[in-house]
Protein backbone atom coordinates (compact mmCIF):
# COMPACT_ATOMS: atom_id res chain seq x y z
CA UNK A 1 0.00 0.00 0.00
CA UNK A 2 3.33 2.69 0.88
CA UNK A 3 4.57 1.60 -2.76
CA UNK A 4 1.44 2.34 -4.04
CA UNK A 5 1.13 5.52 -2.27
CA UNK A 6 4.29 7.01 -2.69
CA UNK A 7 3.62 6.48 -6.57
CA UNK A 8 0.79 8.27 -6.46
CA UNK A 9 2.92 10.91 -4.60
CA UNK A 10 5.55 10.99 -7.20
CA UNK A 11 2.53 11.54 -10.50
CA UNK A 12 0.97 14.66 -8.59
CA UNK A 13 4.78 16.04 -8.16
CA UNK A 14 5.34 15.46 -12.21
CA UNK A 15 1.91 17.02 -12.83
CA UNK A 16 2.81 19.83 -10.45
CA UNK A 17 6.03 20.56 -12.11
CA UNK A 18 4.22 20.23 -15.87
CA UNK A 19 1.95 22.40 -14.88
CA UNK A 20 4.52 25.38 -13.52
CA UNK A 21 6.77 24.86 -16.88
CA UNK A 22 3.27 25.49 -18.64
CA UNK A 23 2.10 28.45 -17.21
CA UNK A 24 5.54 30.03 -17.17
CA UNK A 25 5.80 29.52 -21.10
CA UNK A 26 2.29 31.03 -21.22
CA UNK A 27 3.43 33.80 -19.35
CA UNK A 28 6.52 34.33 -21.36
CA UNK A 29 4.03 33.80 -24.78
CA UNK A 30 1.97 36.73 -23.68
CA UNK A 31 4.40 39.29 -22.65
CA UNK A 32 6.76 38.98 -25.80
CA UNK A 33 4.06 38.31 -28.59
CA UNK A 34 2.38 41.67 -27.01
CA UNK A 35 3.44 44.55 -29.00
CA UNK A 36 1.07 47.74 -28.36
CA UNK A 37 1.92 47.87 -24.06
CA UNK A 38 4.61 47.85 -22.45
CA UNK A 39 4.92 47.99 -18.70
CA UNK A 40 6.94 51.43 -18.68
CA UNK A 41 3.58 52.76 -19.55
CA UNK A 42 3.81 53.60 -23.06
CA UNK A 43 0.79 52.34 -24.83
CA UNK A 44 2.03 52.33 -28.65
CA UNK A 45 1.65 50.83 -31.96
CA UNK A 46 4.63 50.16 -33.45
CA UNK A 47 3.86 48.87 -36.45
CA UNK A 48 1.97 52.09 -37.28
CA UNK A 49 3.90 54.54 -35.14
CA UNK A 50 7.88 54.62 -35.48
CA UNK A 51 9.29 58.12 -35.65
CA UNK A 52 9.12 61.16 -33.33
CA UNK A 53 9.45 64.71 -33.61
CA UNK A 54 10.56 66.61 -30.08
CA UNK A 55 11.32 70.47 -31.40
CA UNK A 56 13.42 72.44 -28.52
CA UNK A 57 11.33 74.44 -26.17
CA UNK A 58 12.41 78.31 -26.27
CA UNK A 59 12.61 80.26 -22.72
CA UNK A 60 9.12 82.80 -23.28
CA UNK A 61 9.06 83.52 -19.37
CA UNK A 62 10.27 86.66 -18.08
CA UNK A 63 12.02 85.37 -15.31
CA UNK A 64 14.79 83.28 -16.76
CA UNK A 65 17.49 80.63 -15.31
CA UNK A 66 19.39 79.87 -17.83
CA UNK A 67 20.59 76.04 -17.81
CA UNK A 68 16.40 75.16 -17.10
CA UNK A 69 15.64 75.17 -21.44
CA UNK A 70 18.66 72.57 -22.00
CA UNK A 71 17.82 70.80 -18.70
CA UNK A 72 13.97 70.73 -19.88
CA UNK A 73 14.86 70.24 -23.33
CA UNK A 74 17.21 66.87 -23.12
CA UNK A 75 15.11 65.37 -19.90
CA UNK A 76 12.30 65.23 -22.37
CA UNK A 77 14.21 63.74 -25.17
CA UNK A 78 15.94 61.17 -22.80
CA UNK A 79 12.54 60.16 -21.36
CA UNK A 80 11.15 58.91 -24.69
CA UNK A 81 14.51 57.63 -25.76
CA UNK A 82 14.53 55.10 -22.32
CA UNK A 83 10.92 54.46 -22.73
CA UNK A 84 9.72 53.89 -26.13
CA UNK A 85 11.39 52.36 -29.59
CA UNK A 86 10.45 55.28 -30.76
CA UNK A 87 13.52 56.37 -33.62
CA UNK A 88 14.15 60.63 -32.79
CA UNK A 89 14.02 62.52 -36.05
CA UNK A 90 13.86 66.35 -36.68
CA UNK A 91 11.12 67.08 -39.02
CA UNK A 92 8.12 64.69 -40.24
CA UNK A 93 7.53 62.65 -37.12
CA UNK A 94 4.56 60.12 -36.65
CA UNK A 95 4.13 61.93 -33.45
CA UNK A 96 5.24 65.47 -32.80
CA UNK A 97 5.69 67.35 -29.39
CA UNK A 98 6.81 71.13 -29.18
CA UNK A 99 6.17 73.64 -26.92
CA UNK A 100 7.60 76.49 -25.01
CA UNK A 101 8.65 77.31 -20.93
CA UNK A 102 6.12 79.93 -20.08
CA UNK A 103 6.62 80.26 -16.39
CA UNK A 104 9.09 80.14 -14.51
CA UNK A 105 8.06 82.11 -11.03
CA UNK A 106 8.78 82.07 -7.24
CA UNK A 107 6.87 83.33 -4.83
CA UNK A 108 5.93 82.86 -1.02
CA UNK A 109 4.68 79.93 -0.08
CA UNK A 110 3.98 80.25 3.86
CA UNK A 111 4.54 82.70 6.66
CA UNK A 112 6.80 82.06 10.30
CA UNK A 113 4.76 82.92 13.55
CA UNK A 114 6.91 85.98 13.17
CA UNK A 115 5.30 87.22 9.77
CA UNK A 116 8.53 86.68 7.77
CA UNK A 117 8.16 84.33 4.65
CA UNK A 118 9.30 80.72 5.84
CA UNK A 119 8.41 78.70 2.46
CA UNK A 120 9.39 79.81 -0.87
CA UNK A 121 7.93 78.16 -3.90
CA UNK A 122 9.46 77.86 -7.23
CA UNK A 123 7.87 76.53 -10.18
CA UNK A 124 7.65 75.74 -13.92
CA UNK A 125 5.03 75.49 -16.37
CA UNK A 126 5.16 74.73 -20.03
CA UNK A 127 3.10 74.74 -23.13
CA UNK A 128 2.72 71.83 -24.99
CA UNK A 129 1.18 71.10 -28.33
CA UNK A 130 1.26 67.44 -29.43
CA UNK A 131 0.08 66.09 -32.72
CA UNK A 132 -0.39 62.42 -33.49
CA UNK A 133 -0.04 62.21 -37.22
CA UNK A 134 -1.17 58.57 -37.20
CA UNK A 135 -4.42 59.87 -35.13
CA UNK A 136 -5.43 63.15 -35.10
CA UNK A 137 -8.19 62.74 -32.48
CA UNK A 138 -4.94 62.47 -29.72
CA UNK A 139 -3.78 65.91 -31.01
CA UNK A 140 -3.71 68.54 -27.71
CA UNK A 141 -2.26 71.64 -26.30
CA UNK A 142 -1.75 72.13 -22.76
CA UNK A 143 -0.01 73.56 -20.08
CA UNK A 144 1.64 71.28 -17.73
CA UNK A 145 3.27 72.98 -14.31
CA UNK A 146 5.46 71.58 -11.67
CA UNK A 147 6.44 73.19 -8.05
CA UNK A 148 8.62 72.68 -5.59
CA UNK A 149 9.11 74.80 -2.04
CA UNK A 150 12.14 75.53 -0.44
CA UNK A 151 13.04 77.26 3.20
CA UNK A 152 13.06 80.88 2.93
CA UNK A 153 16.72 80.65 4.91
CA UNK A 154 17.98 79.29 2.36
CA UNK A 155 19.66 81.33 -0.77
CA UNK A 156 17.78 80.69 -4.43
CA UNK A 157 21.09 79.94 -6.31
CA UNK A 158 21.68 76.95 -3.45
CA UNK A 159 18.72 75.25 -4.52
CA UNK A 160 17.80 76.13 -7.78
CA UNK A 161 19.59 73.32 -9.73
CA UNK A 162 18.26 70.66 -7.46
CA UNK A 163 14.83 71.91 -7.43
CA UNK A 164 14.80 72.81 -11.34
CA UNK A 165 16.19 69.44 -11.77
CA UNK A 166 13.47 67.48 -9.93
CA UNK A 167 10.45 69.68 -11.65
CA UNK A 168 12.02 68.78 -14.77
CA UNK A 169 11.76 65.29 -14.20
CA UNK A 170 8.38 65.57 -12.81
CA UNK A 171 7.24 67.38 -16.71
CA UNK A 172 9.21 65.28 -18.66
CA UNK A 173 6.57 62.23 -16.67
CA UNK A 174 3.33 64.37 -16.77
CA UNK A 175 4.36 64.86 -20.60
CA UNK A 176 5.17 61.18 -21.72
CA UNK A 177 2.30 60.27 -20.22
CA UNK A 178 -0.44 62.65 -21.82
CA UNK A 179 1.04 61.52 -25.11
CA UNK A 180 2.26 58.07 -25.19
CA UNK A 181 0.85 56.24 -22.01
CA UNK A 182 -2.91 57.12 -22.73
CA UNK A 183 -4.87 54.23 -22.25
Amino acid sequence: MDLRKNKIVQLCEIQHQYRVVFYCLLLSCLLVGCSIYKFNGASIDYTKTKTIQISDFPIRSAYVWGPMAPMFNNELKDMFANHTKLSQVRRNGDLKIEGEIVSYTQRNKSVSSEGHSAQTELSITVNVRFTNNKNHTEDFERQFSSAKSYETTKNLNSVQEELVSQMVKDLADQIFNATVANW
